[in-house]
């Protein structure tokens, strides 16, 4: 009674159950257009890992998580080991449209990436099955379109002045500014000059954990004539006593990601002053409790960013899309990643056009996989 229950909540009650055969967990390695730089890091390809999973009668549905040792802690081994020796053989034999997120979270603990990239796969299957986008079987669209924002991680102020030019050309009029990675003065000198180029662009900056107390507040100090909508993660994840500190002493709103990692984060992050913050699904296990923690984040009165990290294809993509158009707000903008690709893993890749990109309206993520790519791509 209970699987029949959940079958009927997302829609495919009325015909028999998709009953797994094969999950299988694929690292791949995408290559970036460019290398991007953030504390601590340089990123020159993307390492994720893509789930595949197969019903008895062929129907597949696809998820994916990218590595993130500095965020979730999940290396692309780990993912992969995660996945193949602990999640995989728990759902053999069962029905795919069941909500199978109990047994599983008891079965693993943490590795919110891999719980991630299960459930994505998951609900992408079951909406091919039951010809229903992935949105629709888990909350109600709240828009239909987002506009995607730009990451600026260039060695220099003119490259990255440069290249926000050309993005706005393509319709991005929402920058987010890499800093923590050069001296503060530079950074402080970038942002006025980025201002300057882009009068009427939103622009926020990301730290990435990059900065102390003292440098992000004279950041904060320094920049307020060029008007940023929020400074990221200034502080180390942990430190609530330096955001209090800083939120109490600054006018430039602060939003926290890399301190997210459940609903409990959000609720401490608001007492110790942030103005919002980012939701990503390797950090909080799946879009279900992304959507939930964006519901948290509506009645605390905190404005949201929907980010996926550097860089995800198509597939994580199009999965965050459909976060960002069912939480409440993106105030804060949204954080598309498979742009930054050389070559992506589906046959069309998720494009802006008018400075929007469109919730995909095809079942369950929407999107193609070609699996010549995902076999050129895989690393083992």
């Amino acid at each position: 009674m209970l699987e029949k229950t959940q079958r009927a909540v997302i829609g495919v009650a009325d015909r028999g159950p998709l009953m797994i055969r094969r999950v299988e967990a694929i690292p791949i390695a995408l290559p970036l257009k460019s290398p991007m730089k953030m504390a601590g890091i340089t990123i020159t390809t993307a390492e994720n890992l893509l789930v595949r999973i197969e019903t008895a009668d062929g129907q597949v549905g696809w998820g994916e998580a990218p590595s993130a040792p500095t965020m979730t802690g999940d290396t692309l081994g780990g993912l992969v080991a995660a996945v193949r020796d602990h999640l995989a053989p728990l759902l053999i034999g069962k029905d795919a449209s069941t909500d199978h997120r109990p047994l599983l979270q008891r079965s693993l603990v943490g590795n919110s990436g891999a719980h991630s990239a299960i459930e994505m796969a998951l609900l992408d299957l079951s909406g091919r099955a039951a010809g229903k986008r992935l949105i629709d079987l888990v909350d109600r669209p709240k828009r239909q379109r987002v506009a995607p924002m730009w990451l600026l991680g260039n060695a220099t102020t003119e490259q990255d002045i440069a290249e926000a030019q050309v993005k706005r050309a393509e319709g991005f009029n929402f920058f987010k500014l890499k800093i923590g990675v050069k001296p503060v003065a530079d950074e402080i000198a970038a942002a006025h000059a980025i201002r300057r180029a882009l009068p009427d662009a939103t622009l926020c900056a990301d730290a990435n954990c990059g900065l102390t107390l003292e440098a992000a507040r004279r950041y904060a100090e320094r920049t307020r004539d060029a008007r940023l909508a929020f400074i990221e993660q200034p502080l180390p994840a942990g430190d609530l006593a330096g955001l209090k500190a800083l939120a109490r002493g600054i006018k430039t709103p602060i939003g926290m990601d890399e301190s997210i990692h459940s609903l409990a984060d959000i609720e401490a992050v608001k007492r110790a002053g942030a103005k919002g913050l980012s939701l990503k699904l390797i950090k909080l296990g799946g879009l279900r409790e992304a959507i939930a923690a964006g519901r948290l984040c509506k009645r605390l009165g905190l404005k949201i960013n929907v980010a996926a990290k550097i860089a995800e294809s198509s597939i994580g993509t199009a999965a965050a899309v459909h976060l960002a158009c069912a939480v409440p707000n993106v105030d804060w903008g949204v954080s598309l990643t498979n742009f930054y690709l050389a070559e992506d893993v589906v046959r069309r890749p998720l494009r802006i056009a008018r400075g929007f990109l469109a919730l995909p309206d095809g079942p369950g993520l929407g999107i193609d996989v070609d699996e010549t790519a995902v076999a050129r791509f895989r690393l083992q």
